[in-house]
C-alpha cells in the first residue's frame, strides 16, 4: 500500500517521478506529492489521483535532478492536501515519504507535543520526520548519524525515502516490513516500492531487507544495517518488461489481465508439466518433497483472493494427495496462538510476496519450527526470500487492483503440487495422473475459448448492473470459486454479494431470494451435479433469477437456468480454472456499466503491506 519513487542522476527528476507514480498508482490513489531538490527543496502535493499532481507540477515546473515522490493510501488522517506526502521535518531541512504504519506514533507525538513541536498533519509520517529532528537535537548528532537511532525507536512498519538539504546529491531510504528497492543505472539510480517505475530505465535492482538503510546517489549506493555496518547486497536482474505494464489498447488493466490468462497459465505450466510420459517438475520445491511426504499436515495461509486459491488447494491436496489440510486467514493466524511445530508444513500464498499478514504468519511458523513453502508472483519479494522453498507463478505483473490472473496462476501451481505429491505418495493412479496432466495442459486453450466469447456475459451484466444483491453458489471445488466471484463483484462494482456452499443456502440465505435476486450457480463438477440441480430448483421455486455456469454438455442445467454461460468440459479438479473466468468478466462488465473506476476501486490498494 502506498507507492514510493525516487530519482537521482543527470535528468530532470519531476517527469520521472510523475511517470513512476502513475505506474505505482495501483498501490494507492488518495493523494500524491513530490519533492525536488535543487539547492533548496520544492514540495508539491495534493489530494486526489496522480493526474491532479501532474497538472500542478506542469504549472509550477520545479527544476532539479534529484527527488522523491509518493502516492498515498490513507491510514492515519483523511485524504487531503495537508496529509499528503512528502511531510517536512520540524527544522525544515528535509522531507520524507513513508509507506507503512507506526504503531507507537501516539506516544512519540505526545512526547514531541510536550516539547512544543508543532504538527501540521494527522499522519504518523510527520511524527517520523519530527522524531528524527528530536534525536538530532537531543544527541547533537548529524542527520546521517541520528537516522539509525531514530528509526530504531519506531515500532511498526516503514518504507522511507528522505531528501535533506545538507546532502543535496543523495536520497536516504530505509525499510522495515514495507518493500523498497534500488534501481541500478548508468550514472543514475532509482528508488521504488516495486519494479514497475524503474523497468523503463534499468533491469538491475537491489532489494532492501528489514532494518536496512541505504544512501543512493547518481553513481552508486551504500547499504548498512541499523548499526551502520556496511552490507554487500546482491544485484538482481528483473524478469519484467515495459510492455507487460502497459495497457496495450485495452480500456482497463483488469480486462487485459483477464484476457491474458491463457498465456499466464501457459507460462505457469511451461517447463514444469510434460507429457509422454506424464511428469511434473517443480524446481523450487523438488528438494522439499521429503518434507511434504512426512508432514503431519499442510497448513495454507493467505489473504483475500489468495485465500480463495488456498481453499481450492485444500480440495486438491486432500483429494489427489490424501494430505490433511487446514486453510487459515493469515490475518488471524498469529492471533489464535496456533498449534504448529516441526512436523507441519506451512504454505503461504501471495501475489506480491509482500502481504504483511502473510509475512507475519510465515515468520511465526518458522519460529515454531515449521517448514515454510511460498507461492508468489514477484521474483525477489520478501516472501520469496524468507521461505524455505517456493514456486513462482510466472503470471507477469498484475496492475489491476482486483486480482484475476494471479488467482488462476496460484490454482495452477497448487494443482501441480497436489498432483506431484499424490503421484509420489501413490495416492493417485498412473492412469488418473495421465488424464489429469493431459487435461491440465489443455486448460490455457479452454480459457481462451471463454475469453473470446464475452458478448453473452456482457449482455447479462447489462441486465443486472443495478441489482441490489447477488448470491453465488458452488459445491466442492467450486465453493471457493463462488467466494471469489462474490469478492470480485464487491471489489469493483460496490454491490453486495455473498458466496456460499450451495447446501448452506437452506440454512439462512434462502430467505433473501425473490424475483429481484440474481443467483449465480456454478454447476461444473459431475459428482455434485444432481445436488446442484436440486439447489437450482429451490431457487426457481422462489422466483430467483438463475445465472448458471456449467459445461456445454450439461443441458439439464441449461434448461433450468434463465441465463446459461457455457464453459468447455474438463475434469472436476480442474474446473475452478475455467469457472472463475466468466465470474471475472461478469464483475468487470457490471462495474463498467455502473461507471466505476475498475482498475482503482475505492478504498482498495493492490498490495496490502500494512496490517
Amino acid at each position: 500500500m502506498c507507492g514510493i519513487v525516487g530519482y537521482v542522476g543527470p535528468r530532470e527528476a519531476s517527469p520521472i517521478l510523475l511517470k513512476g507514480l502513475q505506474r505505482l498508482e495501483y498501490r494507492g490513489y488518495d493523494s500524491a506529492g513530490i519533492t525536488v531538490l535543487n539547492g533548496v527543496a520544492r514540495t508539491l502535493k495534493c489530494k486526489g489521483k496522480v493526474q491532479s499532481l501532474v497538472r500542478m507540477v506542469q504549472e509550477a515546473s520545479p527544476k532539479g535532478s534529484l527527488g522523491i515522490g509518493h502516492t498515498r493510501w490513507a491510514t492515519h488522517g483523511e485524504p487531503n492536501d495537508v496529509n499528503a506526502h512528502p511531510q517536512a521535518s520540524s527544522d525544515g531541512r528535509f522531507t520524507l515519504v513513508h509507506n507503512g504504519i507506526i504503531e507507537n506514533y501516539a506516544s512519540l507525538k505526545a512526547e514531541l507535543l510536550a516539547k512544543n513541536v508543532h504538527f501540521e498533519s494527522q499522519t504518523d509520517t510527520e511524527v517520523i520526520a519530527h522524531w528524527i529532528c528530536e534525536v538530532m537535537r537531543s544527541t547533537g548528532k548529524s542527520f546521517r548519524e541520528a537516522l539509525p537511532q531514530a528509526l530504531g525507536q519506531l515500532t511498526g512498519t516503514f518504507g522511507l525515502a528522505i531528501v535533506h538539504d545538507d546532502y543535496p546529491d543523495r536520497i536516504f531510504i530505509a525499510r522495515r516490513g514495507s518493500p523498497l528497492l534500488i534501481g541500478v543505472g548508468e550514472g543514475e539510480h532509482f528508488v521504488a516500492s516495486d519494479p514497475s517505475p524503474v523497468v523503463e530505465y534499468t533491469n538491475k535492482v537491489v532489494y532492501l531487507d528489514d532494518d536496512e538503510i541505504a544512501e543512493v546517489w547518481a553513481d552508486g549506493y551504500s547499504v548498512t544495517n541499523m548499526k551502520s555496518v556496511v552490507l554487500d547486497k546482491e544485484v538482481h536482474e528483473l524478469v519484467l518488461s515495459l510492455e507487460q505494464i502497459e495497457k496495450k489498447g485495452y480500456p482497463h488493466f483488469m480486462l487485459k489481465e483477464i484476457v491474458e490468462q491463457p498465456e499466464s497459465v501457459a507460462d505457469c505450466l511451461r517447463g514444469r508439466l510434460k507429457q509422454d510420459p506424464a511428469k511434473i517438475t517443480l524446481g523450487g520445491i523438488e528438494g522439499s518433497m521429503d518434507k511434504l511426504l512426512k508432514a503431519r499436515r499442510l497448513i495454507i495461509a493467505a489473504c483475500g483472493t489468495s485465500w480463495h486459491a488456498g481453499l481450492v488447494g485444500e480440495y486438491l491436496f486432500e483429494h489427489l494427495a490424501r494430505v490433511p489440510v487446514e486453510v487459515e486467514y493469515a490475518s488471524e493466524f498469529r492471533y489464535k496462538d496456533p498449534l504448529i511445530n516441526d512436523q507441519d508444513v506451512l504454505l503461504v500464498i501471495s501475489q506480491s510476496g509482500e502481504t504483511a499478514d502473510t509475512l507475519a504468519a510465515l515468520r511465526l511458523a518458522k519460529e515454531r519450527g515449521a517448514y515454510v513453502i511460498g507461492i508468489c508472483n514477484v521474483v525477489g519479494s520478501t516472501i520469496a526470500r524468507e521461505t524455505d522453498a517456493g514456486v513462482y507463478t510466472h503470471a507477469g505483473p498484475e496492475i489491476g487492483v482486483a486480482s484475476t490472473k494471479a488467482f488462476t496462476a496460484q490454482v495452477t501451481v497448487l494443482t501441480m503440487m497436489a498432483l506431484r505429491l499424490g503421484r509420489q505418495k501413490g495416492a493417485i493412479s498412473d492412469a488418473d495422473f495421465d488424464v489429469l496432466t493431459r487435461e491440465l495442459s489443455l486448460i490455457p486453450e479452454k480459457i481462451r475459448q471463454i475469453t473470446e466469447h464475452q458478448s453473452h456475459i456482457k449482455e447479462i451484466a447489462q441486465l443486472f448492473s443495478y441489482a441490489p444483491n447477488f448470491l453465488y453458489l458452488g459445491r466442492s471445488y467450486n465453493y471457493p470459486v463462488a467466494l471469489e466471484g462474490a469478492l470480485k463483484l464487491k471489489e469493483i462494482s460496490y454491490l453486495h454479494a455473498e458466496g456460499y456452499p450451495a447446501a448452506e443456502m437452506k440454512h439462512g440465505p434462502i430467505a433473501l431470494i425473490d424475483q429481484y435476486m440474481p443467483v449465480i450457480v456454478i454447476a461444473a463438477t459431475s459428482h455434485t451435479n444432481d445436488k446442484m440441480i436440486s439447489n437450482i430448483q429451490e431457487v426457481k421455486a422462489r422466483k430467483g433469477r438463475i445465472i448458471a455456469i456449467a459445461p456445454n454438455a450439461n443441458q439439464e442445467v441449461a434448461g433450468l437456468a434463465e441465463f446459461f454461460i457455457p464453459i468447455p468440459e474438463t475434469e472436476d479438479a480442474l474446473s475452478p480454472l475455467l469457472t472463475v473466468i466468466p465470474l471475472q468478466l461478469l464483475s468487470y462488465f457490471v462495474a463498467v456499466n455502473r461507471g466505476n473506476n475498475v482498475d482503482q476501486p475505492r478504498n482498495l490498494a493492490k498490495s496490502v503491506t500494512v496490517e
